[in-house]
């Protein structure tokens, strides 16, 4: 058996997505090196497992990946594949996540029974979603509307909605997408409106640092204008030491000559106060430090202590 066809063991999480992604993964490692015999190991994770408490009191870090680097590390698979947005900042010594697919599109969605969009829904219309940066930014644009927590998988989120147990929900487009359920998406936000998560569409191979061989075999999916974005992304949101707990979002935009600009946003709970700043270079770490500094000097850090203060009671 020749290097080049050495299977791979890819870790995933179970849920439609995921094994989307991985597959995806998968497809893309079978095309590009025919004869490779590639399997998925599905493996459950904290985030996974408790689904009746709202993810921002759950707390902690990696609620979607620990379980799966645990598994790298152990060398009981090969690499693992996740959504950008789910990586902590930190990563556990021996791992890295240096290859970056094309990203898909990183705005949020909105759904409605009515058809109606986000701006048409009427006073008193309860939003599902389980993201504080989402809740934070539709209270600020539409103080009329309410807000409710919204767990589970994509599907078992569009379930409830047509169960009329929400009036409208809003999702991440690019799992959407990816599922083929765009038709179902009543309109896409403008990121004017609802700035997207950190590294939010992209998806991130994690494998062992000193795994030359498959970190070799791995390059031909990385894309470099997605990793500058979700470098600055990532900086900025590693500089605010922000997670999950949080409403905290950032976007990258790539010029032709590489060009970062990148927008952040730090928000009060309740929307009642959003700080928004843009900035560009051309070296997206110090961008990503530049623009969270700038953010906190601008009273970013009281709105996220309050955060971190609310979660805690």
């Amino acid at each position: 058996m020749s290097n080049t066809i050495k299977p791979i063991t890819i870790g995933t999480r179970g849920s439609a997505l995921a094994l989307w992604q991985a597959n995806w993964v998968k497809s893309e490692l079978e095309r590009e090196y025919p004869g490779i015999k590639v399997s998925l190991t599905i493996i459950k994770t904290k985030g996974d497992k408790i689904l009746d408490v709202p993810l921002a009191k759950v707390g902690g870090k990696g609620l979607f990946v620990k379980e799966i680097e645990d598994a790298l590390l152990a060398g009981d698979i090969d690499l693992a594949v996740h959504s950008m947005k789910d990586v902590p900042t930190e990563l556990p010594d021996g791992l890295k996540v240096a290859i970056n697919p094309p990203r898909e599109d990183p705005r949020d969605a909105f759904f409605s029974n009515s058809g109606k969009k986000l701006s048409e829904m009427p006073a008193g219309a309860v939003i599902g979603t389980s993201s504080l940066r989402r809740i934070a930014q539709v209270l600020h644009a539409f103080p009329h509307l309410k807000t409710r927590d919204l767990r589970g998988n994509v599907d078992t989120r569009l379930k409830k909605l047509e169960r009329g147990e929400y009036d409208g929900i809003i999702l991440a487009y690019a799992g959407v997408k990816r599922l083929g359920w765009s038709d179902k998406v009543t309109e896409l936000i403008d990121p004017v409106t609802s700035l997207p998560a950190i590294a939010q569409g992209a998806l991130g191979i994690e494998t062992r640092c000193d795994d030359d061989f498959n970190n070799q075999r791995l390059a031909f999916f990385q894309d470099q204008k997605t990793t500058l974005a979700i470098r600055a992304e990532r900086a900025l949101l590693k500089t605010l030491e922000g997670g999950c707990q949080v409403p905290i979002a950032g976007h990258a935009t790539i010029a032709e000559d590489d060009t970062v600009t990148l927008t952040g946003l730090v928000a009060a709970l309740d929307g009642r106060k959003i700080i928004k700043e843009s900035m560009s270079s051309k070296d997206p770490e110090s961008l990503g430090e530049s623009l969270a500094q700038k953010l906190l000097d601008q009273g970013a850090g009281e709105l996220l202590a309050e955060c971190f203060a609310a979660n805690e009671q």
